[in-house]
C-alpha cells in the first residue's frame, strides 16, 4: 500500500489524540493529579531499588551521610507509599475515562439526532452501533492509560537525567537519554507506522461484520422462508473468518512490537553496565557512585517501556477515535432553525422547487403545487419517481436547492424547526415499533394522551378491533423490533400516531400498500373525515388511493403537474 493510501486510512495519530485530549475540558485538573500521583509513585519504586544501591555503596566505602537505619526506613517507606499513590492514580485515571465515556455516549447520540434523518440513511446501523459500544470503550484505553503514561515518562526521565548526572555521571546519565529517547519515541513510531495500517483494517472489520450480523438477526424471518440459511451461514462465516485474519495480523504486529521494545531495553542495560565499568576502570567514577547510577537508570526504563507498548493499543484507539471524531464533526444536511418564525398550518405553498441528492441528477425540479386546510392532495407517480422525496423536503429533512416551500407565507427555511414538526406529521411506508407495549409506542407522538384518545385514534387508524383481540390488549408488548405485528398492522399503528398527535398537516406515504382492501377502505373513509379538520397529503401508486383526494398530483421523471378531473 502506498504512502498516499494510507494517510487515507484515517487523521494522524497526534491529530485524533489532540482532540481527544481537547474533550478532557474542566476534568482536565483531575488528568494532572493522576499525572502528579504516578509520576511520584514511579519515583517512589524507584526509590526502593536505588536506596538499596545506597546502602550497598555505603558498606563499599563511599562517602554517605544517612544511616544503614535511615536508608531501609527510606525504602520500606518508598515501598508503602508507591502501593498509596499507584491507587490514586489509577482512581483518577478512571474516574476521568468513565466520566468522559458517558459524555462523548451523550454527544454521539445528540450527533445522530442533528444528522438523522438524511445523513443516516446512508449508514449502515450495525456500524452505527458498534461505535456507540466497542469504539467507545476502545476510548477508554486511551484516557485510563495513555494521556498519564506520556506525562509520567516525560517527568520521570528528565528526573533520573538529572538524579543520575549530579548523583552519579552525566555520561551515564546522557547513556539513559539516549535509551529514553529510542525506546519512547524511535521504536513507538516504527511500531505505530506498521501497527497503523492492520489497527485500521480491524476495525472496518470489525464494523462490517457487526452490520452484517445484525441484519443477519433482523431478517430471521425471510431467511428461513427463502432457505437461505447454507448462503448466509456461508458468508457470515466468510466475514468472520476475515476478521479472524485481521486479528491475527494486527497481534503478530504488535507482538513483533513488543520484542523490538524487550531487545532494545535489554541493549540499552547492557550499554549502561558498560559505560559504568568502563567509567570506574578510568577512574572517572567511584564503585559506589556507579552502582547507585546504574541501579537508578536500570529501573527507570518502565515508563518509557509503557510508551513503546502504546502502539499496539493505539492503533485499535486512532482508528476508533477517528470515526467518533467523524461522527461528531459531520454536518448535518439541513441546520436546525430555532430562531425562526412559528406558524398555525393554514396552507401550503410549493413553487420552482428543485432538489438533488447528489448536486447532479436531479430529483425534482420545477415543482409547484398548493394545499389548504380542509383538503386532501393526493401525489401519484411510478415508483422511483421522486415522490417520498418531495415528502421529506415538505419536513426539511433535506436542504431544497431552490424555489420555495411556504407555509402560511413563510419559507420552510425560515421556520423553527421544532414548530414544523409540531404542525406537520409523516407516516412512511415502514413504522419502526419499539420493543415496548402497543400503548407506549402510541404514547410516542402525545405522551399525555388519555385512554380514550389512544382508543380514537386507533380507530380512526382502523386497528383498535386487532389490538383488543391482543391477549393484554393495548399493554401488550410488540416483540422486539415489532416482529410479532404484521407490516400493515404496523402501518396502522403508524397512522394511529399521526391521528394521535394531531398536527395539522398530515404526509401519508403509501399508507394503504400493506393492506387489504377492506382495510384500505376503512383507513381511506377515516381519512376522509378528518379532511375538514386538517390538510392531508397522501403519496401512493395506487390509482385507487386517490378516489378520496380533492385534487391530484402526478410525478414524472421529477416533474409535478395537476391532473385534470
Amino acid at each position: 500500500m502506498s504512502n498516499k493510501n494510507k494517510q487515507k486510512l484515517r487523521a494522524s495519530g497526534a491529530k485524533i489524540m489532540a482532540s481527544l485530549i481537547l474533550l478532557l475540558g474542566s476534568l482536565s485538573y483531575i488528568m494532572i493529579l493522576a499525572v502528579i500521583n504516578g509520576s511520584l509513585g514511579f519515583v517512589c519504586a524507584m526509590g526502593v531499588t536505588v536506596f538499596g544501591a545506597v546502602g550497598v555503596a555505603k558498606a563499599l566505602g563511599e562517602a554517605i551521610a544517612m544511616s544503614y537505619g535511615l536508608i531501609i526506613g527510606l525504602a520500606i517507606g518508598c515501598g508503602a507509599l508507591r502501593g498509596l499513590l499507584r491507587y490514586f492514580e489509577q482512581y483518577s485515571n478512571h474516574f476521568i475515562a468513565f466520566k468522559l465515556l458517558a459524555l462523548l455516549r451523550d454527544k454521539i447520540f445528540g450527533a445522530l439526532r442533528t444528522l438523522c434523518p438524511a445523513k443516516l440513511e446512508s449508514k449502515q446501523k450495525g456500524s452505527i452501533i458498534a461505535m456507540i459500544t466497542s469504539d467507545i470503550e476502545t476510548l477508554e484505553v486511551f484516557y485510563a492509560h495513555t494521556i498519564s503514561p506520556i506525562c509520567i515518562a516525560l517527568l520521570v526521565s528528565t528526573a533520573v537525567f538529572l538524579f543520575v548526572g549530579f548523583v552519579s555521571s552525566w555520561y551515564l546519565a546522557l547513556t539513559a537519554l539516549v535509551g529514553f529517547l529510542v525506546i519512547g519515541i524511535v521504536v513507538p513510531l516504527i511500531s505505530s507506522s506498521r501497527l497503523k495500517e492492520s489497527g485500521v483494517t480491524y476495525r472496518k472489520e470489525f464494523a462490517s461484520f457487526n452490520a452484517y450480523f445484525l441484519d443477519s438477526i433482523k431478517g430471521i424471518k425471510d431467511i428461513v422462508l427463502n432457505n437461505a440459511g447454507l448462503e448466509r451461514q456461508a458468508e457470515v462465516n466468510r466475514r468472520s473468518d476475515v476478521l479472524l485474519k485481521e486479528t491475527k495480523r494486527m497481534k503478530r504486529n504488535i507482538t513483533r512490537a513488543a520484542a523490538a521494545t524487550e531487545l532494545t531495553v535489554s541493549i540499552f542495560i547492557v550499554l549502561t553496565l558498560i559505560v559504568g565499568v568502563l567509567l570506574v576502570s578510568y577512574d572517572k567514577l567511584s564503585v559506589g557512585a556507579m552502582i547507585i547510577g546504574v541501579v537508578a537508570v536500570f529501573g527507570s526504563f518502565g515508563p518509557v517501556i509503557a510508551i513503546s507498548a502504546l502502539p499496539g493499543n493505539l492503533t485499535q484507539t486512532f482508528a476508533s477515535g477517528d470515526r467518533v471524531l467523524n461522527l461528531l464533526s459531520e454536518k448535518p444536511a439541513v441546520e436546525e432553525v430555532k430562531d425562526g418564525k412559528d406558524f398555525d398550518y393554514e396552507n401550503l405553498k410549493v413553487d420552482n422547487l428543485s432538489f438533488s441528492y447528489d448536486g447532479q441528477t436531479q430529483v425534482l425540479q420545477d415543482v409547484k403545487m398548493s394545499a389548504e386546510k380542509g383538503e386532501i392532495i393526493g401525489i401519484v407517480g411510478e415508483s422511483g419517481c421522486g415522490k417520498s422525496t418531495f415528502l421529506k423536503l415538505l419536513l426539511r429533512f433535506w436542504q431544497k436547492d431552490g424555489g420555495t416551500i411556504a407555509y402560511n407565507g413563510a419559507d420552510i427555511d425560515t421556520v423553527n424547526t421544532a414548530n414544523l414538526l409540531d404542525n406537520v406529521t409523516m407516516v412512511s411506508q415502514s413504522t419502526y415499533l419499539f420493543d415496548e407495549t402497543i400503548e407506549e409506542n402510541l404514547r410516542i407522538a402525545n405522551p399525555q394522551a388519555t385512554q380514550a384518545e389512544l382508543e380514537e385514534a386507533c380507530k380512526l387508524a382502523s386497528v383498535h378491533d386487532f389490538i383488543m383481540t391482543l391477549p393484554d390488549g393495548y399493554k401488550t408488548s410488540v416483540g422486539a423490533l415489532g416482529d410479532n405485528l404484521s407490516a400493515g398492522e404496523k402501518q396502522r399503528i403508524g397512522l394511529a400516531r399521526a391521528f394521535l398527535k394531531g398536527s395539522q398537516l398530515i404526509l401519508l406515504d403509501e399508507p394503504t400498500s400493506n393492506v387489504d382492501s377492506i382495510n384500505e377502505g376503512i383507513i381511506l373513509k377515516a381519512l376522509k373525515e378528518q379532511k375538514s379538520k386538517k390538510s392531508i397529503i397522501l403519496v401512493s401508486h395506487r390509482e385507487s388511493t386517490m378516489a378520496i383526494a380533492d385534487r391530484i398530483y402526478r410525478v414524472v421523471d421529477g416533474k409535478m403537474s395537476e391532473v385534470e378531473r
